[in-house]
């Protein structure tokens, strides 16, 4: 039997009504509508502060009618009503043309909410045709009652320009007027011990509240009945997984492992040691291995995956390393046969493929992979393509996992004609409870240690704010680098004066640094006078990037003028100066995985995070948040307390609506780790949910709605 929560609100609401929610919102049935939460509550005794809206951004305000006036248009035939509204301190005015029947209901005295979007016409701000719903029909007789129905709080949700709040409450009001009860996904016996209401009565009360006690509780129970699905969700991926037969991938007596490690000019890191015998156990069984290795740049995540493919080629099968550029597919392949050097190179030939090779040698490519000639094979998306087979995959390393989707990985992991084994690795640190929200399917380990012999970046902000005569000096440091044989980074956030690199951060003003710009700057400065130049971005072609990055490794580039392009995998040792402008405009990982591109040799490293932002802005404190520390996974902690809460998993997911309602991972991480708990004590009684259809049903859609692919943009 179908549940109520999964009726179209077409069927619901009416056509026309759901047609405008699914469109305005993505919100397509009861489910989805009554799983869309009011942000805040709001009075009908209670003002909102009009002196702290931000323009050319959609509201939704509560305030007073103090004056309204009509006039004449003065070029056109028709009548502009002026309605000024206020929360007694600011004035806002709302402006409706050849509209003056509204005066009738817009009166001074009366309140109401108004909603749309903030404008500024001459130094005064406006709303231009705002929707707005009044308050004065409901005022009760005697002051008691009129007291409580003042403050009965307002639910305000998040709305579009085509659909305002006020329109969401009343269709949610009809569906929760004709909902039968549901059964509850969380068992009775957790709810009871936790004192948690009902679903049924907790969907009732943060929608329809009485008192501010009501939506508490009712946050409450949906906070942790969402994070008791989420990680049952992740452990029954998790278990099905292991249900899966793979091959035992063993390391062979006088192999390819035995011998790589004989020739390792260098000691691996406690961590290295460790995390390698966990993945080494992992591959010697039959149960796939879903592995996540996370460390800092420069950690040795390369050399333990390099050492997983050794060991699979010990065993007769292949590997498949997937990299997000062609830029770091081509740098990885070019590291892995100089670290195997000459003999083992051959013996396991590893390959190249991506989209932009010439045919003939994708052809060979595509040869040495499908008859297993080649053990290791490095790519790109392209590794994904039906034309690319495999004759034993019996390993998938997905590097940088964040810029890749779940259902590329499974693409990649379906060639195998058995389950091959999987290592996902990301140089970006995740703290420990995002780590079990998003990653909480696989096993989790980390490299923290740094090789010896590596010497510390420092990092210095440049705040051009109150010190703007430091910018000259930034370019004669990069100089005095340059004077003793090194080479530098500089960043910009933005190809040219018209087209950002990335999405700007919110909070961050326009951007002023550009590649376009800052190239023909540098170029032109004296202090570079008879040094390379280059610009590097993601618009210029394959061949041309990686023609620039092996130009730069090889020193004949002295300073790279560059957009993000460089984040991930460009390992350049005499590079140690980087220079990134309008540091405020990328956040707190960003900042340190571009940092992480120098101080990679003998020589140490200096970073210059230059920026406009003022002191005390948010902007400023992710800037130097990164100059206080080199440790990631404390910049990791730190991101996830300035993020704002929809960031953490992405904006963009399965359909654009962020796959956490009401979980926020920088404060529920006792939540979570309680209903990890909780949901594995369920699942480990029950691994079928025979007694528990509701959690069943619960997680079936949320599967459907999410589809586990929860990092596609972080």
């Amino acid at each position: 039997m179908d549940s109520p929560l999964d009726v179209k609100l077409s069927t619901a609401l009416g056509g026309r009504t759901g047609a405008a929610i699914e469109k305005g919102l993505g919100l397509a049935t009861v489910g989805a509508l009554l799983s869309h939460y009011p942000r805040r509550y709001a009075r009908r005794g209670e003002l909102t502060a009009l002196t702290q809206l931000p323009i050319d951004e959609n509201v939704t305000i509560v305030a007073e009618v103090i004056e309204v006036r009509e006039r004449p248009m003065r070029a056109k035939r028709g009548s502009i009503l002026e309605v000024r509204i206020t929360d007694g301190k600011g004035i806002l005015t709302l402006t409706f043309f050849n509209q003056a029947w509204r005066s009738r209901e817009l009166r001074p005295g009366v309140r109401g909410i108004f909603a749309g979007k903030v404008g500024d016409y001459r130094g005064t701000m406006q709303l231009a045709h705002p929707d707005y719903e009044l308050f004065e029909a409901d005022a009760a007789a005697d002051d008691d009652t009129a007291r409580k129905w003042a403050e009965l709080p307002i639910p305000i949700y998040p709305a579009t320009a085509s659909v305002a709040s006020w329109q969401l409450q009343k269709a949610i009001e009809v569906v929760l007027d004709t909902l039968p009860p549901l059964a509850d996904p969380v068992p009775d016996a957790v709810r009871a011990d936790r004192k948690l209401m009902t679903y049924s009565r907790a969907l009732e009360l943060i929608h329809r509240p009485e008192k501010d006690a009501d939506w508490g509780a009712a946050r409450k129970a949906l906070r942790f009945q969402e994070a008791f699905v989420l990680q049952a969700a992740l452990l029954q991926q998790r278990g099905l997984l292991r249900t899966q037969e793979a091959v035992a991938r063993v390391q062979k007596a006088g192999g390819y492992l035995e011998r790589f490690d004989a020739q390792l000019p260098f000691t691996r890191t406690d961590d290295q040691v460790t995390v390698g015998t966990e993945i080494a156990e992992d591959i010697a069984q039959t149960a796939p291995m879903n592995r996540l290795v996370q460390g800092e740049v420069g950690s040795g995540k390369t050399l333990v995956a390099l050492r997983a493919m050794l060991a699979v080629a010990d065993s007769g099968g292949q590997s498949a390393l997937l990299a997000p550029t062609e830029v770091l597919a081509g740098q990885h392949l070019r590291s892995i046969v100089r670290t195997l050097g000459p003999d083992l190179a051959a013996s396991l030939r590893p390959a190249l493929i991506t989209g932009q090779l010439p045919v003939s040698d994708r052809r060979k490519a595509l040869l040495a992979a499908v008859s297993g000639q080649a053990r290791i094979v490095v790519g790109t998306h392209a590794l994904m393509s039906d034309t690319v087979g495999f004759y034993d995959l019996g390993l998938v390393v997905v590097d940088e996992q964040h810029r890749f989707g779940v259902e590329q990985r499974e693409a990649l992991r379906r060639k195998g004609a058995i389950p091959p084994h999987v290592l996902v690795l990301t140089a970006t640190p995740i703290p420990r409870t995002v780590a079990m929200t998003v990653f909480g399917d696989l096993d989790v380990s980390t490299i923290a240690q740094l090789p010896s012999g590596r010497l510390p970046i420092e990092t210095f902000v440049v705040p051009l704010a109150e010190k703007p005569g430091w910018a000259n000096r930034v370019w004669e440091r990069l100089a005095e680098e340059l004077a003793k044989g090194r080479q530098g980074f500089v960043v910009c956030p933005a190809i040219d004066s018209t087209t950002p690199d990335e999405e700007p951060l919110e909070d961050s003003g326009p951007t002023r640094a550009n590649v376009t710009d800052v190239l023909a700057q540098v170029r032109a400065d004296p202090l570079f006078a008879g040094r390379r130049v280059e610009a590097l971005h993601g618009r210029l072609p394959s061949d041309e990037k990686d023609g620039l990055m092996r130009a730069f490794a090889a020193g004949e580039i002295d300073v790279l003028v560059a957009t993000t392009v460089i984040e991930v995998g460009v390992d350049v040792p005499n590079a140690s100066t980087m220079v990134i402008l309008d540091a405020d405009r990328f956040g707190v990982s960003q900042l340190h995985q571009l940092r992480g591109r120098i101080g990679r040799g003998g020589v140490p490293g200096i970073c210059l995070m230059v920026t406009d932002a003022e002191e005390d802005t948010l902007a400023r404190e992710r800037v130097e948040a990164v100059a206080s520390t080199l440790d990631g996974f404390e910049l990791a902690q730190k991101d996830l307390e300035l993020r704002q809460e929809g960031d953490v998993l992405g904006s963009t997911q399965s359909g654009g609506r962020s796959s956490l309602r009401l979980l926020r991972v920088a404060k529920d991480g006792e939540l979570i780790t309680e209903a990890r708990a909780v949901a594995q004590g369920v699942l480990t009684d029950d691994p079928d949910l025979a007694a528990h259809p509701a959690l069943r049903t619960a997680l079936e859609r949320r599967l459907d709605e999410t589809s586990r692919d929860f990092l596609a943009k972080n």
